[in-house]
């Protein structure tokens, strides 16, 4: 489980209530309604933070300022522009390339923080290559793919993101998150030779 976003988790019953009515409470300044979406959304902010920052204290903070933020603006909510998850998120990542921005002057596309990951052995097994010529070839696959197109593979492949948690983590519709997921797998396999990446279309 992830580490907390310094707001207290609550257990309640609430799991019928539709995120837009809570976001619609926290508007009214409803403490309950924001602990709920805090409790509702929290692994999967958390999760994203760390995926772009790889560090769990940064991540931790973003999260947490990922919620507040949400607080604050709660009220500009528009349903008919995104779902509350697709904002929230969104807010996560803008904050995220902030704090890489700052803390990693020279890398500040989260894109290819997500390359490193995909191609080192010690953080998703499913993916290795065997040698570092085979890890460069895919990490080079990778960084020339759409941004969008690699953004879901990373997402799919390290994140273990099914391609509906894809989609709406984009913005896109299931059809197109699964067309992404599958052509940038499809680069990687040919890049890495007959042994292929070891991973599967998520979906």
């Amino acid at each position: 489980m992830p580490a907390s976003t310094g707001l207290q988790e609550v257990r309640h019953g609430e799991s019928g209530v539709s995120d837009d009515a809570l976001l619609a409470a926290m508007a009214l300044g409803d403490e309950d309604a924001g602990l709920v979406f805090v409790r509702r959304h929290q692994r999967r902010v958390y999760g994203l933070a760390l995926s772009m920052v790889r560090d769990a204290a940064l991540a931790e903070d973003i999260a947490q300022e990922a919620f507040l933020r949400a607080w604050r603006h709660a009220g500009a909510f528009d349903r008919r522009r995104a779902s509350a998850s697709t904002w929230l998120l969104a807010i996560t990542r803008n904050l995220a390339v902030d704090a890489l921005r700052v803390r990693r002057p020279l890398v500040t596309d989260p894109v290819q923080l997500a390359q490193a990951a995909l191609v080192d052995p010690a953080r998703q097994p499913d993916v290795q290559a065997e040698g570092a010529d085979t890890r460069a070839r895919l990490a080079g696959v990778l960084a020339g793919l759409p941004p969008e197109q690699s953004r879901a593979v990373v997402l799919a492949v390290v994140y273990g993101y099914t391609a509906e948690e894809v989609g709406r983590a984009q913005g896109v519709p299931l059809g197109t998150a699964k067309t992404r997921i599958r052509r940038g797998l499809q680069r990687l396999r040919e890049a890495a030779g007959p042994s292929g990446t070891g991973a599967e279309v998520a979906r």
